[in-house]
């Protein structure tokens, strides 16, 4: 599997806070203005069911992805993050297969166990069990990706010769990278994922995680330098900080959560003039990411705009 050094990609806003609906053909139209704009990937959010009072609408992450890859010819397929033990994993090895041959291998997934329990409830999946559904759907997906026939029983599973063809188009599959922050995620992500996502992390808590997984992956036996990782980072762009910090903190605490006991923080946004945020993204670089996903103010194109075009080039040139 290739790895995600140097690589920048964008989120897109396919959830958004009632009674503002989400525009499918629109998104659809922001995913081919990213290719355009020389975006390596596109980054979908992924819920089924998204709060009450308020609630977010939300197109589906996959069926979206789907849509774009019509449309789109190189940037990758990406869920920031897919929460897999909400999915049936047969069905979904079946479907993300599907996607990678629709897109002629294109599909960089992001994975993780969920955490906003009435989804699970309603849905049908034990919440207090996702942790464990995760794994077993985790070997399901990569078993079914690179084995002639699966045989073997789970806990919500019993397959006594299950073929699955085609494969999906990249060998051995698809990268699956995975989300989460406690210890025993973060060895999860060295040893049965292939890295780490993360959310909203600063510099020196993404480095103190990361040097935790690389760990991890050296006790396994795994080299730790086939790790890859990815960072989503929340950014805006104006005159100053001063100018900018009041709008992007007011958007960030209306449409975004952080978990908690997480080492997500609001105070990772990167804000300020260009120079400003390039100096901020160095330190993340510096830290150890190899790959930073962006979101932007509002998803304001001017915002990405000006990511591709001025400060991107810039970070290139600080990697090479």
């Amino acid at each position: 599997m290739a790895g995600l050094h140097n690589t920048y990609g964008i989120a897109a806003r396919n959830f958004t806070a009632y009674p503002e609906m989400p525009d499918a053909k629109a998104l659809v139209d922001y995913g081919v203005r990213m290719e355009e704009l020389g975006f390596d990937s596109i980054w979908v959010w992924d819920h089924i069911l998204l709060g009450v009072q308020p609630n977010f609408p939300i197109i589906d992450s996959l069926t979206l992805l789907t849509a774009i890859a019509a449309r789109t010819k190189k940037i990758k397929l990406s869920t920031g993050i897919l929460v897999l033990p909400l999915r049936n994993p047969v069905v979904l090895a079946k479907q993300l297969s599907s996607m990678d041959q629709l897109s002629d291998g294109r599909l960089l997934l992001a994975m993780a166990a969920g955490w906003y329990k009435r989804e699970f409830d309603a849905v049908g999946v034990p919440f207090d069990q996702r942790g464990k559904i995760m794994g077993e759907n985790l070997e399901i997906l990569k078993r079914f990706w690179t084995e002639d026939m699966v045989e073997g029983e789970w806990t919500n599973h019993k397959i006594p010769a299950g073929v699955m063809y085609p494969k999906p188009v990249q060998k051995s599959r698809p990268p699956l990278l995975i989300g989460g922050y406690v210890d025993r995620v973060l060895k999860r992500a060295a040893v049965e994922g292939d890295g780490w996502l993360t959310y909203f992390y600063r510099p020196e808590k993404f480095a103190k995680s990361w040097a935790k997984i690389r760990n991890y992956a050296t006790e396994a036996g795994k080299d730790p330098d086939t790790l890859m990782n990815g960072a989503q980072l929340p950014i805006m762009i104006g005159e100053s900080r001063a100018a900018v910090e009041g709008k992007m903190m007011e958007w960030l605490n209306t449409d975004f959560d952080i978990a908690q006991g997480s080492e997500s923080t609001m105070d990772s946004a990167i804000m300020g003039t260009v120079d400003e945020c390039v100096a901020q993204l160095k330190e993340h670089l510096a830290a150890g990411v190899q790959k930073i996903v962006f979101v932007p103010y509002k998803y304001e194109m001017n915002q990405c705009e000006i990511i591709a075009k001025e400060i991107i080039p810039q970070l290139r040139a600080f990697q090479a």
